[in-house]
């Protein structure tokens, strides 16, 4: 490749860099292994002829989704290993996507989980229809399915999607209120003040990758959760600290404990009470919530 090609080449993959990753990140769940699916797509984008592609971003797209499945794939395998429950990966991310409600909705904890119930190719297809609206034809030729096929998989994976999915939407602003009531009885060790503002059915999953303490399946029930973080809490001798953050596009919290991140603490908010609680502990996923993550739908 000559050196003007090179810079062509380079400039347009920079152009798409953030498309790219939200791409592989929704597919995977991880942005260290988002990271590596771009890498993986940069060393096939070189290599190619940029005058014989009619559509650039389309084709970025389409290397980005075949790599991501060849990882997915492979990830379910580890996955099978893993220790106790796999949330997925946290990231920091701009105010801006917040007030995306498309894209938040797409990147958050509840959905995201909803995602991994999904095949690799149910998966891969939703994200590319539903969230990037990528016409059924263009996905056939990333995912190696015909039009007609695909347009079968999109269907049957948003049926899966939607009777999965949270069924309401709540806004930054309702769930900032239920973060900021949770985190004033968290500190002060309150069970009742945790009573009030859990929902009766409330589920708390932790992801500790066995590395840190925390809950081999999920909590349900508010008596449960509560006993649960009470008691977690009086393990510890060092005083906790919550901070507000914005986490995979909605408000979170980070935990920590004698000055360091312990983990990060998503939610999911129905009626004004905490129905979902996502702990994220395990050190390894929370290199990215130390600066925020670009992330576009376009």
């Amino acid at each position: 490749m000559s050196d003007r090609a090179a810079g062509a080449a380079t400039e347009t993959f920079v152009a798409h860099r953030n498309l790219l990753f939200t791409v592989a990140y929704e597919m995977l769940g991880s942005a260290a292994d988002a990271e590596d699916v771009l890498q993986e797509t940069w060393l096939r984008w070189i290599e190619v002829d940029l005058e014989q592609v009619r559509d650039q971003r389309a084709y970025l797209v389409r290397i980005t989704t075949r790599q991501a499945l060849n990882r997915l794939r492979a990830m379910s395998r580890r996955k099978e290993a893993y220790v106790g429950q796999w949330l997925p990966e946290p990231l920091l991310t701009a105010p801006d996507v917040a007030e995306d409600a498309l894209l938040a909705e797409s990147v958050s904890m509840a959905l995201m989980l909803v995602l991994e119930t999904l095949s690799p190719t149910e998966r891969a297809v939703f994200v590319l229809r539903e969230v990037f609206d990528v016409d059924y034809d263009e996905i056939a030729a990333a995912v190696g399915k015909s039009p007609a096929a695909v347009r079968q998989i999109a269907h049957r994976a948003r049926k899966h999607v939607d009777a999965r999915r949270p069924r309401r939407t709540v806004s930054a602003r309702q769930t900032r209120e239920a973060l900021e009531s949770f985190r004033r009885v968290l500190e002060t060790g309150d069970p009742q003040g945790l009573l009030d503002v859990l929902a009766p059915d409330v589920v708390l999953m932790s992801d500790g990758g066995g590395i840190k303490q925390a809950a081999l399946r999920p909590i349900a029930g508010a008596d449960k959760v509560v006993r649960f973080m009470i008691g977690g809490l009086g393990k510890n001798k060092s005083p906790i600290a919550l901070s507000p953050t914005v986490v995979n596009g909605s408000p979170a919290l980070v935990v920590h404990l004698d000055g360091v991140i312990d983990g990060i603490m998503a939610v999911r908010v129905e009626d004004g009470r905490i129905i979902g609680l996502y702990y994220v502990r395990n050190p390894e996923k929370l290199s990215h919530v130390a600066s925020e993550t670009p992330l576009t739908l376009r």
